[in-house]
């Protein structure tokens, strides 16, 4: 099954716990801490593999985790790094990130890192200060990035066929490669898009045979609004037309469609080079559709086919090959904005409906992630950081009063001076 969307979800691995441990050996007299400091969490990479054809897998299976980081241990050992998680998907897959356009994956092998795991936290011997020789206190693993991901596959081609439905694409894939698509006389019998590869002069050309397009698809209707995205990236587009008038369809019309249907999804499709190949050339009622075609339409070169006898394809097939060194103008799939850093505060306070005040910003968050609230010392560290950082004079100014409910992340505290 071809499928060329998919939402994932995506969590790298948390960081190892920091370790709380001092040396008793014999011998050594005043040993001190030697608790290590826990391992980082694994990171979320994608990264394009010419053997996925579809996003089927991912579809089936939405979430990934990466591995979490192992505590710190004894003797000042650091806890083992989370292994990195890597998501496999076709070549030309764009990525969204937070529906934001983050990467747009075009070559082989190329790989985004799309979530950071969280640092290890800190063990023992990491606090000892001249003043402090036995600290006992250590931090939490730092959680890793979430995000939610969608992937959208635009097919990587040089040549995209484009055509209502029974114009022959289909057979004319199979004809020049080794491509076996299904086959038959109703509409829409192509689903998905196919790919064929076609060797000329020592030279391979792919070719996309892209599902049905009738009036109207630009705006959704029918199967082509699903699939016009894979034309965006090909370099030549032949329109293929049934030359037959097969179903009472006039073959200048139906040209008159296409143009129409293309320009009004994307003006860029439009000024591709393009080629008209007037197949079915073998029917009886053909010659004359063609003598009529070939008087309207003046201004671009025309080729006659048939996929049966296979007269004109392979000059159709050698003149496409010269255009593909053309330069074209070239259509950006999305252009990806401009990383901007912008100031935030350290924390904001809110009240919500329950009368509790919020602290939300990303320096409190973590730092309460990473506290061990159990042990005394450590509980001390963070009130002594939040009133270094101005949270208790902001929360007094906000009407915070001894007694009332706080909340960092996913604790609540009761505020206290």
């Amino acid at each position: 099954m071809f499928i060329d969307k998919a939402k994932i979800f995506i969590t790298a691995g948390r960081g190892g716990d920091g370790c709380i441990s001092f040396r008793r050996e014999k011998y050594v007299p005043f040993g001190g801490p030697d608790g290590g400091n826990g391992g980082k969490g694994g990171d979320v990479f994608i990264e394009t593999d010419n053997k996925k054809i579809t996003l089927l897998d991912l579809s089936y299976k939405p979430k990934f985790h990466a591995e979490d980081g192992a505590k710190g241990e004894t003797s000042n050992k650091y806890g083992r790094y989370g292994k990195d998680l890597i998501i496999k998907v076709p070549l030309g897959t764009v990525i969204y990130k937070n529906n934001e356009l983050f990467a747009d994956l075009k070559e082989i092998g190329q790989r985004v890192l799309v979530a950071k795991g969280g640092r290890g936290g800190r063990g023992n011997s990491s606090f000892k200060t001249q003043t402090n020789t036995v600290p006992r206190i250590a931090e939490k693993g730092e959680p890793g990035e979430s995000s939610e991901i969608d992937l959208e596959l635009r097919l990587i081609a040089d040549v995209g066929l484009v055509g209502f439905p029974n114009a022959g694409k289909s057979t004319f894939l199979s004809v020049v490669s080794s491509a076996r698509p299904k086959i038959a006389d109703y509409p829409f019998t192509t689903l998905e898009p196919n790919l064929g590869v076609v060797s000329l002069n020592d030279r391979q050309v792919v070719i996309a045979d892209i599902p049905g397009i009738i009036e109207g698809a630009s705006h959704g209707k029918g199967l082509g609004f699903e699939f016009l995205r894979h034309i965006k990236r090909t370099k030549v587009l032949i329109y293929m037309i049934d030359v037959s008038g097969f179903d009472g369809k006039d073959p200048y019309e139906v040209y008159k469609i296409l143009k129409k249907e293309l320009k009004q999804y994307s003006k860029f499709l439009s000024k591709k080079h393009m080629l008209i190949a007037l197949n079915k050339i073998d029917m009886d009622t053909s010659l004359e559709n063609v003598k009529q075609f070939k008087k309207k339409v003046k201004d671009k070169k025309i080729y006659t086919i048939s996929n049966i006898t296979k007269e004109g394809i392979d000059k159709l097939i050698s003149d496409v090959v010269k255009l593909l060194d053309l330069p074209i103008d070239e259509e950006e799939i999305d252009s990806i904005p401009v990383k901007k850093y912008i100031y935030e505060p350290d924390f904001i306070i809110t009240l919500d409906e329950d009368g509790i005040f919020v602290v939300s910003g990303k320096k409190v968050e973590v730092l309460a992630e990473m506290t061990r609230f159990n042990e005394d010392e450590a509980l001390r560290r963070f009130q002594n950081i939040l009133k270094k950082m101005g949270v208790e004079l902001a929360l007094e100014e906000k009407g915070c009063k001894v007694g009332d409910t706080v909340r960092i992340g996913k604790f609540e505290f009761e505020f206290s001076k």
